[in-house]
């Protein structure tokens, strides 16, 4: 394994939690196993390990980019991940107010939706 599968396999299980992250690359390796290295070592372990901004600030970024462009099931996981990432509830909602200003209402119902979903799920 690469030094860039190894950071980001280890940012992905602080991310996602331990108990997650078997689950989280196995669905990224189902059909085709080098999208999930490339996953890993790329996001992972050169983006999400930079420095620069802590880990909350570049969630919300990521919450905001992913739900103007309506990629719902990385939406889903990055709002997971915010959360564990220190983000609050109202930090996220504040973000995806953004979304509705810049990307349109419907994006921001949208994400809006899929943070009550995972609310739910993690409650």
């Amino acid at each position: 394994m690469s030094d860039d599968y190894e950071k980001g396999y280890a940012q992905f299980a602080r991310m996602v939690g331990e108990e997650n992250i078997e689950q989280l690359t196995a669905r990224f390796r189902a059909v085709c196993p080098d999208f999930e290295t490339e996953v890993v070592s790329v996001v992972g372990g050169r983006f999400w390990t930079r420095d620069g901004i802590d880990l909350k600030t570049r969630s919300l970024c990521s919450i905001c980019v992913l739900a103007a462009l309506g990629r719902n099931n990385a939406l889903k996981l990055n709002l997971q991940m915010a959360l564990r990432n220190g983000a609050s509830v109202e930090e996220i909602c504040e973000a995806i107010m953004q979304v509705a200003v810049y990307a349109g209402f419907p994006a921001a119902w949208d994400a809006l939706g899929k943070l009550e979903e995972t609310l739910a799920e993690n409650a």
